[in-house]
């Protein structure tokens, strides 16, 4: 596809864990725990506030149509600060000084005053209503010719554990807020600016790793479309996929768009009460409703159940909106008869309605009227938008598991900002920027690694990708061949993981013992693996170690290896020196990995030219 021809301009939004000893506002440690853990709970309800000009922010307004009752899990290592029921401590200087060190890295000019500002969050995820950020640098370069607008120290949020349950671990860990501008105009562009800024991150040694303490929010448009924002992409593969269907979801609302005026076609102002059509009915859904409505969409037939991205329609649009009521859906005659909808039923509503063929009706199941005509009132607003002038809607919407994605609210407006007034300012003055100390980046450690230590240059960029990375730079400060710290990290391990060795569970100690025993000749770099397989098993080192085979001498090697030649003598006469293969896997296993292989390589060779030669004499 031609992304210039259509217009295509996206921007990210990158939101990294810092990894620091304390949380951004308390002295709580920035540990994750297991919500069966959790010692109390606690429960809120959040309410929407104005900003200083007296504005309701309209991201907040969506999420205040329904009450919602939020329970919060406390743990021994989470205090009175993030139930919101102590003031916030200072601003953890360690956060701000990795945030500093990063805006460096970018070319940024600092902010010399840091205020921290409230940005309004009734989402459940904040237990105050509001997450704490502050704005730390503007203006940074990125390689493509774009900018890093701004870099943000802001609070994590709670995680959510299910519906309306929430846990408390993650909500406060210091988290950097890194925001470019719409510089980017393919989908590739987007992923690799991604990762790029990850990798930059990652080179300051002080932020956390795995699933979930990075995110990526995409910010996307085509030329005749809108700016979506598309939350929570946590894999950076995914990126350029996120973008694709977020193309492809614009340009299908707009092609719907253009049919809809051609049709001219109509959105109503009310609903209709049916729930009496559908009072035998065999829907299991409709079967449990107290009222059931209807809606008529004048004109939509076949382009709401329209697919306008991978098992996503136009109706999977209005269904989103339609459960901000706290409705489950709703069923629309584009994909009716179905669900224990019978045809009959589905011409009662149609006749009930006044549908004519080019008409779809939208019918939602609720506890009452007023959830009802709040469900109805809101697929009244969405449809309205697709036949509008702009028939994408800018919205916040959230990633789904293949790469498409469901509208989640509005997009925030300037009301949600408000000043933090318990939290003073942090001066940032010449003697602190200019002190800031600016690390290696990950690639040029790639390419120092493979020229002074002679190591692949695929490894070492591996390497220097890694978890690992601290303490492969670690042996080689203690004099560990850096070779053998490499190839075990890289190989080794991962032919462990795959066999189902639980490899986190070996200490960065053991790891540097097992190091050290081979460099010392206490063991042949052969024993690593089933060193570390005891390990992992939570053997102690000691134990392990006298597990393994004793140390071979030379000669009882030599007496092994004419042992093992003598039993295959016809093998040997057969084979010729191409037996050597086969026979050092004999010969190993017989050892068990107390001999290093380049030591039975070469007495074997030796001992089979000698079986060799005696034959031919």
């Amino acid at each position: 596809m031609d992304y210039n021809a259509i217009g295509l301009t996206a921007g990210i939004e990158i939101h990294q864990q810092l990894n620091t000893c304390e949380k951004l506002f308390c002295h709580c440690p920035t540990l994750l725990r297991d919500s069966s853990e959790h010692s109390g709970e606690f429960f809120r309800y959040l309410r929407v506030t104005e900003s200083e000009m007296g504005e309701i922010d309209r991201a907040a307004q969506e999420e205040m149509k329904r009450e919602r009752k939020f329970r919060y899990y406390t743990y021994d290592t989470t205090c009175l600060v993030e139930n919101d029921e102590e003031p916030p401590a200072p601003l953890n200087d360690e956060a701000l000084s990795v945030c500093l060190t990063i805006a460096r890295m970018f070319s940024m000019t600092p902010v010399r005053q840091v205020h921290t500002m409230r940005k309004l969050v009734i989402d459940g995820s904040n237990t105050s209503g509001f997450q704490r950020t502050a704005l730390v640098a503007l203006n940074g370069a990125l390689p493509n010719g774009g900018e890093i607008e701004t870099i943000c120290l802001e609070e994590e949020a709670a995680q959510r554990v299910k519906d309306d349950i929430f846990s408390l671990d993650r909500l406060g860990i210091p988290l950097i807020e890194i925001t470019t501008s719409p510089c980017m105009h393919t989908p590739d562009e987007v992923q690799q600016v991604a990762e790029y800024i990850g990798m930059v991150l990652r080179s300051t040694g002080k932020v956390k790793r795995g699933i979930g303490t990075i995110r990526q929010d995409v910010n996307i448009s085509i030329r005749g479309g809108s700016r979506v924002e598309i939350k929570g992409v946590q894999e950076l593969d995914l990126i350029a996929e996120v973008v694709r269907r977020e193309v492809q979801r614009q340009e299908n609302l707009l092609a719907i768009g253009q049919q809809l005026l051609m049709r001219k076609a109509s959105v109503p102002d009310a609903s209709q009460d049916i729930s009496d059509i559908f009072a035998s009915t065999k829907s299991a859904v409709l079967k449990k409703a107290k009222r059931i409505h209807a809606l008529r969409l004048e004109g939509f037939a076949g382009l709401v159940g329209c697919e306008i991205q991978p098992d996503r329609r136009l109706g999977s649009e209005l269904s989103d909106y339609a459960k901000k009521c706290g409705v489950g859906g709703i069923f629309h005659t584009d994909e009716l008869p179905a669900y224990g909808v019978t045809a009959e039923e589905v011409g009662a509503v149609r006749a009930r309605m006044h549908a004519g063929d080019q008409d779809c009706v939208v019918i939602v199941a609720a506890v009452n009227d007023a959830q009802a005509a709040c469900a109805l009132q809101q697929v009244i607003t969405r449809a309205r938008v697709a036949l509008s002038e702009k028939p994408v809607p800018e919205e916040t919407r959230k990633m789904l598991e293949t790469g498409s994605s469901a509208y989640m609210r509005p997009l925030p407006g300037a009301a949600r900002m408000y000043p933090e007034t318990d939290v003073l300012p942090v001066i940032v003055d010449d003697d602190r920027w200019n002190g800031v100390t600016i690390p290696e980046l990950l690639t040029v450690k790639a390419r120092r690694f493979a020229q002074e230590y002679a190591i692949d240059h695929n490894y070492a960029s591996q390497l220097a990708l890694s978890e690992k990375l601290p303490l492969f730079e670690r042996a080689l400060t203690e004099g560990i061949k850096p070779k053998l710290a490499a190839f075990t990290i890289l190989s080794t391990c991962t032919e462990l993981r795959r066999d189902g060795v639980l490899i986190e569970k070996i200490t960065d100690g053991d790891f540097l013992a097992t190091w050290h025993a081979v460099e010392s000749g206490r063991i042949a770099k052969e024993a690593v693996p089933d060193l570390l397989k005891g390990l992992a098993s939570g053997d102690s080192f000691e134990n392990v170690i006298g597990k393994l085979a004793p140390a071979v001498s030379d000669k009882e090697l030599e007496s092994i290896i004419r042992k093992i030649i003598a039993n295959r003598s016809e093998f040997v006469d057969q084979k010729g020196r191409a037996a050597l293969g086969p026979l050092m896997g004999v010969v190993m296993k017989e050892v068990r990995g107390s001999v290093d292989g380049k030591i039975v390589s070469e007495l074997l060779k030796k001992g089979i030219d000698e079986a060799l030669s005696g034959k031919k004499s």
